[in-house]
């Protein structure tokens, strides 16, 4: 069994802020392994950050900086900016690394911290893992420093997010802009707020920002990618062609069409996958996307001859097997979409624009271009468990998946496992009718709560 992470889980090092693991004494520890990681690699001692718009983010953001001067790093702060920015910086400059200071969807009392290597890609497991083991070193003060004359130094720059815009700018590959097209974009008080309107109104669009003033507590509060609720209010308020709605480092996109029905992440990829393959810009015909993504999106890709290859959760895996397979796009039914071509992470402004150029260029209505994906019905529990046992060796348990997979046939999928965060289980269970895959998951449910039940 693969050694368990003691401080990161499936994005990176996440939790309540001043609680374990989200600590300065964490943060700054995490600095000092990342620059000790860096010496190991012989990579540049330059480390970029940027930071959502939560209130403790510069708190995070100094104690980490702090660590990683102190082991000789020259650490260059570029404020409050979406996730990809950061990868994208980090490349840019040459730098050995790049950290996001950010929680993504969750309420303002969590933050986080993301990291990436020098070519804008996440770590690996294994890497995580060997920063932990400094990381315990240091929180026990058993890391040697360098002498005074070797720390780092700690600068800011100011320009940052307008130098992404441009990038994000230079994106767009059609002679038409979006002049005419009405766009309501949900910024979620986050990392989007300044740089999510300033790219769609460079492009000409008519802009309806909301949820675009962050003061440090109202991030993803009732807003953005996992609240559309107000965005689809907005939609058929103004008369829009279509809402965006980020969620808090901008890394994810949530859409809504012009009739206000939300569409999510499988919807988006199949548009753009079948888009990309039209233009002979689909490697190997295959899209990488998660174990979580509908049956209705392999069913609708596959008129198209092209394939789904999935992964488990979390876009940093999405992103490794597409570096695998040499794939230009995966991305995740929660709306982290990547375009290798473009970016080496999820990013859902790039997401936006690729989904707008689809738009002008076919010139149909959202509704029409995302009407080719038929949802497969599918009903997700969660529970809690007393410990998380590898259920496969409990034979009762496997007879009862295995019963279920054959009940579906090919018209269905089971999919068991445990949360990365909690200990808690999740089945779902996709099928032809709800009436079906209610009575599969009832039945699931009641047996694995049997065997690892806290009762």
């Amino acid at each position: 069994m693969a050694a368990q992470k003691q401080f990161f889980g499936t994005d990176g090092i996440r939790g309540v802020v001043n609680k374990a693991p989200m600590t300065t004494a964490v943060a700054h520890a995490t600095g000092i392994a990342l620059v000790h990681w860096l010496r190991k690699q012989q990579a540049p001692l330059r480390v970029v950050v940027g930071r959502d718009t939560r209130r403790s983010g510069s708190m995070i953001e100094a104690a980490l900086a702090a660590g990683a001067a102190s082991m000789g790093a020259d650490v260059s702060l570029k404020g409050v900016l979406p996730t990809p920015a950061v990868a994208w910086l980090t490349c840019n400059e040459e730098a050995g690394a790049g950290v996001m200071i950010s929680a993504s969807h969750n309420p303002f009392q969590d933050n986080g911290i993301k990291l990436f290597d020098g070519k804008g890609f996440k770590l690996s497991d294994e890497v995580e893992l060997g920063l932990e083991d400094v990381m315990k070193r240091a929180l026990a003060g058993e890391i040697e420093l360098p002498g005074a004359e070797e720390v780092g130094e700690i600068t800011f720059e100011q320009g940052a997010a307008k130098r992404f815009v441009e990038q994000l700018r230079s994106a767009w590959s059609l002679e038409q802009d979006l002049s005419g097209m009405r766009v309501v974009l949900d910024a979620a008080n986050g990392a989007g707020s300044w740089v999510g309107p300033a790219i769609l109104e460079a492009l000409g669009a008519e802009v309806f920002a909301i949820h675009d003033q962050p003061d440090g507590l109202n991030i993803n509060e009732d807003c953005g990618s996992l609240s559309p609720q107000v965005l689809q209010d907005a939609v058929k308020e103004h008369g829009a062609q279509v809402g965006l709605a980020l969620d808090g480092d901008a890394d994810r996109l949530i859409v809504v069409d012009e009739t206000g029905t939300v569409l999510d992440g499988d919807h988006l990829m199949m548009m753009a996958a079948i888009r990309l393959s039209r233009r002979h810009a689909l490697p190997g015909q295959v899209l990488v996307t998660t174990v979580m993504s509908n049956l209705g999106l392999e069913r609708a890709l596959k008129k198209h001859g092209i394939r789904i290859e999935r992964t488990p959760v979390g876009d940093r895996y999405v992103s490794a097997r597409m570096r695998e397979l040499g794939a230009t796009l995966g991305g995740e039914q929660s709306g982290h979409l990547i375009f290798s071509d473009y970016s080496t992470t999820g990013d859902g402004l790039l997401a936006a624009l690729q989904l707008l150029e689809l738009m002008v260029s076919e010139d149909k209505p959202l509704s029409a271009l995302a009407s080719e994906l038929q949802r497969y019905p599918q009903i997700l529990r969660n529970f809690p468990v007393r410990e998380k046992l590898p259920w496969r060796e409990i034979p009762t348990l496997l007879l009862a998946v295995e019963t279920a997979e054959a009940e579906l046939g090919d018209e269905g999928r089971v999919l068991v496992r445990y949360s990365g965060t909690e200990n808690k289980m999740r089945i779902m269970v996709e099928g032809p009718s709800f009436a079906l895959i209610e009575r599969i998951v009832q039945r699931l449910q009641k047996c694995f709560e049997a065997e690892l039940g806290l009762s």
